[in-house]
């Protein structure tokens, strides 16, 4: 299997670490007055943002969505995202490492596609005070001469369920992706497999039904044919390629398992109406 992130201009945690010493697993950081990232690119840890005051847009994974005041936005390893933040925001970050995402990830309580699809979530003023005081919290135990990291965990799995408990109804689909198991398993292995398979029996198999009665699950709760949500993935996966990496369309067409040029362009074409060099 080739390594797809070479081709990517991947931002690691690291490289927001001053102290460069101890492994980092989490890092705070103040956003204050302008910024923009006019080139998207990836990131290999996990982010979540805090506005206080917010004001400008956030592109995540292609969709544009506007910085607005006590807002939370979350950006996963591996997404695309690029930003113009206008000079009033205040805001304050947490990065946590890909190790740490791993064991912070069952606090989020829900699949990652769900928040994906909703990375941006509006709190009540009431609600944003009480992130500001675990990130002001988890600031100041950063600043502390004997690092507990363990607190540091804890506050930043307490900020999983907040946000949790935050999405929890906030959004209309909030339903249909919980109400059954079988779509967000189905959705993890998408992620897992879509390079190398497309069939939706396979995908059937490894969730022991029959890819009819996958079908019928996808269609009922969202809508959509299960062969669709396997393109979407794979469509999106070109789109982030070819904006963002430096690969060559030919390289893209075998990284992504097409037969050839004309395959991926005919797919790509109907997917978004442009060629993928239009679209690159």
């Amino acid at each position: 299997m080739s390594n797809h992130t070479d081709h990517f201009p991947v931002l690691g945690i690291q490289e927001f670490s001053e102290n460069q010493l101890h492994r980092c697993n989490l890092l705070f950081n103040e956003l204050h007055g302008e910024r923009s990232i006019d080139e998207p690119h990836k990131h290999d840890f996990f982010i979540i943002n805090l506005f206080e005051n917010g004001k400008g847009n956030h592109t995540i994974d292609f969709t544009e969505y506007k910085v607005e005041n006590c807002q939370i936005h979350l950006v996963f390893p591996d997404q695309v995202h690029q930003w113009v933040i206008e000079k009033e925001t205040i805001g304050y970050q947490l990065m946590i490492s890909r190790d740490w995402f791993e064991s912070f990830l069952p606090s989020l309580r829900f699949s990652a596609s769900y928040y994906q699809n909703h990375p941006v979530i509006n709190l009540s003023c009431t609600i944003f005070e009480t992130f500001l005081y675990e990130f002001k919290a988890i600031q100041k135990e950063l600043a502390e001469e004997k690092i507990s990291w363990e607190v540091i965990q804890k506050r930043s799995e307490l900020i999983g369920i907040l946000v949790s408990k935050s999405v929890e109804g906030a959004f209309k689909d909030f339903e249909i992706y919980h109400s059954n198991p079988i779509i967000s398993k189905f959705l993890h292995f998408i992620d897992e497999h879509f390079r190398t398979e497309r069939s939706v029996s396979f995908y059937a198999d490894k969730l022991n039904i029959s890819a009819n009665y996958l079908n019928i699950v996808c269609k009922k709760n969202l809508n959509t044919s299960a062969s669709s949500l396997i393109q979407d993935r794979i469509l999106l996966e070109a789109k982030r390629l070819l904006k963002v990496s430096e690969m060559s369309v030919k390289d893209i067409v075998y990284d992504l398992g097409f037969y050839d040029h004309a395959s991926f362009s005919k797919f790509f074409k109907a997917q978004t109406g442009m060629t993928p060099s239009q679209f690159k």
